[in-house]
């Protein structure tokens, strides 16, 4: 019996060494440009899930210095991209479309994982890749609109994991956690009635009061339709949220002492590791 219990230990020990290995050769490209500030925070949280995080500027892709295929996994971050002028995101996205919008659709085709947070979910939206509701749009069939209050909000908010992501499918449905937000465009509107109706099978993570319920301000912190903090593609392997994973990574940036922003981010790897 203790030859089989120390078997069981040395396969568990090399599983586990195993599994670092197979991390540390993930690589995710965290792409930037002017005007984007989460992107520390964002390698840093990475980093400590064992992956390759890599900074990546929008010019190497333009100037085909770096390959989308190299990389297991994208991740656009928040902040102000381009000053947000036109609106938040348009910029961005429309150097991604001049640059690599070819290269993007093969690789979400291809079912590589993108994750895009703040401005990262305002520029996948300009893309017309969330909701997506019939494939990569070539205009937005939604936009991420001025908060209800007409001001930047940044506060803490509670957010259900609705699931019908491939990203989060290890987050158990309903659980409830707290992700901060910090934005001025943050109110997720849609092209019409029948595309919001479509897209509700696409949500992932709704605003809620303390008790689970869908709630009005502070809550729902922008007026979102359907109190919709986070929204993916038909097939899953695209996310969009508004909220601050990165923020609430480590147990003191949480409550009762967890993280719950890990869980989201460590999502992704978890994917690619099943790929």
């Amino acid at each position: 019996m203790a030859t089989l219990h120390k078997f069981f230990q040395n396969t568990f020990y090399i599983n586990a060494i195993l599994q670092v290995v197979e991390r540390k050769e993930i690589k995710i490209a965290i792409l930037r440009m002017e005007g984007t500030n989460c992107e520390e925070e964002t390698f840093y949280a990475f980093r400590e899930l064992g992956v390759n995080p890599e900074y990546v500027h929008i010019k190497e892709f333009e100037r085909k210095k770096k390959d989308l295929f190299d990389y297991h996994g994208l991740f656009i971050p928040g902040g102000f991209s381009a000053g947000d002028y036109v609106r938040a995101g348009a910029i961005f996205a429309a150097r991604i479309k001049a640059a690599m919008m070819e290269d993007i659709s093969a690789y979400i085709d291809d079912g590589y994982p993108i994750m895009g947070v703040c401005n990262g979910f305002q520029v996948l939206i300009e893309l017309g890749v969330i909701p997506g509701l019939n494939g990569i749009s070539n205009e937005p069939e939604a936009a991420l609109a001025a908060n209800d209050s007409n001001k930047f909000e940044c506060l803490p908010t509670l957010i259900r994991h609705e699931g019908n992501s491939r990203l989060t499918e290890e987050i158990p449905r309903g659980k409830i956690s707290m992700v901060p937000c910090a934005h001025a465009e943050g109110k997720i509107i849609f092209k019409n009635e029948e595309y919001a109706m479509e897209a509700e099978k696409q949500v992932v993570f709704r605003y809620v009061s303390p008790d689970g319920k869908l709630a009005g301000y502070p809550w729902n912190p922008n007026g979102s339709y359907g109190n919709i903090a986070g929204l993916g593609n038909p097939d899953g392997n695209v996310l969009g949220m508004m909220p601050h994973p990165e923020r609430a990574f480590h147990p003191w940036q949480g409550l009762n002492g967890r993280g719950d922003g890990k869980d989201i981010l460590e999502g992704m790897i978890k994917y690619i590791e099943k790929r």
